[in-house]
C-alpha cells in the first residue's frame, strides 16, 4: 500500500488520479489532498476518501470554515500551507498536479522530504529544473513524470539504448487552430482556443497547446528529465495524438510508443513508479506506424516553441521569465484583454527586456517570475 498526497486534486488530473485510487483501493491510500477554491470538489473528496487526514486549500476563510466543520482532518492554507502539508503529512508520494510556477516549491518540498514525486506540472522543470537535478544527484526523493509525451520517452529509453538513438521526436496535435494560418489567428477567441481537438485538458495548458508554447516547454523537460542532447531533439506534428513521443534509431527504424489520447494510462504510469506492462512499436518508417499522419513542425507559423528555447538557452532566471510572462499573457487572453498573437510578443518582449540571473537560488527565480509578470502588465497598460 502507497499513501499519496494529491496536489490540484480539483484540476483535470487530479480528478482522474482519483479515477485510479478508486480502481485500485489495495495499493493507493489517499493521506492528503490540496485545491484553490473549489472546497465543495474537496469536501466530496473527504467524504469519499475517508483516508484524507492532512488538506489545504488555499484562502484563509475556508480554511477556518472548514476546520471547524472537519475537526478530525489537519488543515493547512495558501502556498505556505502546501509546503508544510507536504512536510508533515505521512505520504510515500506527492503528486503534484498544481498548475503554473505555484507548483515549483511542492515539487521541491517533496523532493527535500525524500518523497516520491509524482510531476504533472511542467513549470517545475521548466523554470526549476536544475535545483530539481541538483537534489535528485544528492539522493533526495525520485521524480516519476506525468506528462504522455515524457512517460513515452521513458518507456522508450528504458528499452532503447541511448547510444542507439540517432534522434527523439515529442508529438504535437497543433492544438485548437492547426488548421488556421498565422493571419486568420488574429481574431480568434478564448473559447475557440478552448476546443481542442484531441485532449480534454484545463484552460491554461489548453491554450498553451494552441500557441505550442507547451511543446517548448516539453523539450525543456525532456533535457532535464533524460539528458538527451537537446540539437537531436524534435518536434513533429501528429493530428491524432495516439503517437506520444517515438526515436528514430540509427539504423533507420522508429519506435513508438501508441495509445489513445488518455491521462489515465501516464498517471498510472508515475503512480506505480513505472511497474506497468507496455508494448512499444517498431517501423521502418512512420507511414508504417498507423493509420497516423504526421507532418513537419513550421517553426514560422508556431513561434512559441523557439521562444522557449531561447529563454532556456540564455539560462538562469530566463526560464522563470519565460514562464512568468507566458502565464500572465495566456490569462490576459482567457479575460479577453489581449489577443492571441500577443501572448507570444509579449513572451518575446519580456524575455528579451529583463535580465537574467544565472545559477540563481529560489528567492531570485520567486523574484524573476514576479518581475516578468510585472513586466506583462506594464506592456499591457502601454508603459513599456
Amino acid at each position: 500500500m502507497r499513501t499519496v498526497c494529491l496536489l490540484g486534486a480539483s484540476g483535470s488530473i487530479g480528478t482522474q488520479s482519483l479515477d485510479l485510487f478508486r480502481r485500485d483501493p489495495r495499493s493507493f491510500s489517499l493521506v492528503a489532498a490540496s485545491v484553490g477554491r473549489r472546497t465543495e470538489a474537496l469536501e466530496a473528496i473527504l467524504n469519499e476518501f475517508p483516508s484524507v487526514s492532512f488538506a489545504c486549500v488555499l484562502e484563509e476563510a475556508d480554511y477556518r470554515k472548514l476546520k471547524q466543520k472537519y475537526p478530525h482532518v489537519s488543515w493547512y492554507f495558501g502556498d505556505e500551507g502546501i509546503l508544510d502539508m507536504i512536510r508533515d503529512c505521512p505520504a510515500d508520494i506527492v503528486e503534484n498536479a498544481l498548475v503554473g510556477f505555484a507548483g515549483l516549491r511542492p515539487s521541491l518540498a517533496a523532493l527535500e522530504a525524500n518523497r516520491v514525486l509524482a510531476l504533472a506540472n511542467k513549470e517545475s522543470l521548466v523554470v526549476g529544473g536544475d535545483l530539481i537535478r541538483g537534489l535528485l544527484a544528492q539522493g533526495k526523493g525520485k521524480l516519476y513524470p506525468i506528462d504522455s509525451e515524457h512517460v513515452a520517452i521513458a518507456k522508450l529509453f528504458s528499452r532503447v539504448p541511448k547510444d542507439e538513438i540517432e534522434s527523439l521526436w515529442i508529438t504535437a496535435s497543433g492544438g485548437s487552430f492547426r488548421d488556421k494560418t498565422r493571419e486568420e489567428l488574429a481574431d480568434v477567441t478564448p473559447a475557440e482556443a478552448l476546443a481542442h481537438p484531441t485532449w480534454s485538458m484545463g484552460a491554461k495548458i489548453t491554450i498553451d497547446s494552441a500557441t505550442m508554447m507547451n511543446k517548448g516547454f516539453e523539450v525543456i523537460e525532456a533535457k532535464v528529465l533524460f539528458d538527451f542532447p537537446l540539437e537531436k531533439t524534435h518536434i513533429l506534428m501528429h493530428r491524432e495524438s495516439h503517437v506520444h513521443s517515438l526515436v528514430r534509431k540509427k539504423d533507420g527504424t522508429y519506435v513508438a510508443d501508441v495509445s489513445a489520447p488518455d491521462m489515465h494510462g501516464p498517471i498510472a504510469y508515475a503512480l506505480y513508479e513505472g511497474n506497468v506492462p507496455f508494448d512499444l512499436v517498431e517501423a521502418r518508417s512512420l507511414e508504417e506506424i498507423g493509420p497516423f499522419h504526421f507532418a513537419p513542425f513550421d517553426e514560422k507559423r508556431y513561434l512559441a516553441p523557439g521562444l522557449a528555447l531561447q529563454a532556456f538557452q540564455k539560462g538562469g532566471t530566463s526560464r522563470a521569465v519565460l514562464n512568468g510572462a507566458n502565464e500572465e499573457a495566456v490569462y490576459a487572453f482567457l479575460e479577453g484583454k489581449i489577443s492571441f498573437l500577443q501572448i507570444e510578443s509579449l513572451v518575446k518582449e519580456a524575455i528579451e527586456g529583463l535580465p537574467s540571473i544565472q545559477n540563481p537560488s529560489i528567492e531570485e527565480i520567486v523574484r524573476a517570475d514576479s518581475e516578468a509578470r510585472r513586466y506583462v502588465r506594464d506592456a499591457m497598460k502601454g508603459g513599456r
